[in-house]
């Protein structure tokens, strides 16, 4: 049997003050995809890395094993990919390190059980693939649409050496993908090489599956908090 292991990450130095365990409708924003996470029904463990002792409580409520973050993954500057080893370190102190590793991201709602399982099952029906994580699309946002700022203070595009012609209109433009923030699915036995794979977040490989979805609401701002309400209200489903 696999083991799958679920690892709920949050900061507890942010911009918006206490923003993993602020109230959404009755209930820390952390028990959202804490909850989804709990509600698996492929995810045999369940941990969660944070210097904040107020995010360790809430998660360890929602039966989540509190793994103490060292000061030095707590700071602004820490690399995700470094708590994420420490947690899985002290994992596989316990004996107890998974095959796969689920990254829930305590700042996001916008998870279920359902999708979690769902990108799960595609990493187990292909054991090469290094990462299954959710994506949206967004055209508005094409790195074709971005503009650089050159030495002289004008824009320039972002990106160098096109020289076909670019439609003004989104649609016309290649799809656009971004990662979301909501929850990672990472092949650990991978992880565990230390290779470095597609950049920014090397340490998802190479071989990396989309899981689609509408839309992924990070809170960052008090606003994220209303959109996020919106949310839980339209679609949230493991309650």
């Amino acid at each position: 049997m696999r083991r799958i292991a679920a690892l709920l990450t949050g900061r507890g130095n942010n911009s918006l003050k206490d923003k993993n365990i602020l109230d959404v409708l009755g209930h820390p924003v952390l028990y959202y995809p804490a909850r989804a996470g709990r509600k698996s029904k492929l995810i045999t463990d369940w941990y969660c890395s944070s210097d904040d002792p107020k995010i360790l409580q809430a998660a360890f409520e929602e039966g989540y094993e509190r793994i103490l973050r060292p000061a030095e993954l707590a700071l602004p500057t820490a690399q995700h990919i470094d708590c994420i080893r420490h947690a899985l370190s002290i994992m596989d102190q316990a004996d107890r390190l998974p095959d796969i590793l689920v990254v829930l991201l305590a700042n996001n709602v916008t998870v279920s059980s359902q999708w979690i399982d769902r990108c799960i099952q595609m990493m187990l029906e292909d054991e090469s693939v290094t990462a299954v994580v959710p994506v949206y699309e967004d055209n508005d946002h094409h790195p074709l649409r971005a503009k650089t700022l050159e030495a002289d203070g004008t824009l320039a595009m972002y990106e160098k050496g096109i020289v076909e012609k670019i439609s003004t209109n989104r649609q016309d433009l290649p799809t656009c993908y971004f990662l979301s923030h909501n929850f990672w699915v990472l092949n650990v036995e991978y992880l565990m090489t230390g290779k470095e794979g597609q950049q920014p977040w090397s340490f998802m490989g190479d071989k990396i599956l989309p899981y689609a979805i509408d839309e992924s609401i990070d809170i960052h701002h008090h606003v994220d908090l209303i959109l996020a309400k919106e949310w839980i209200e339209k679609y949230y489903t493991d309650h």
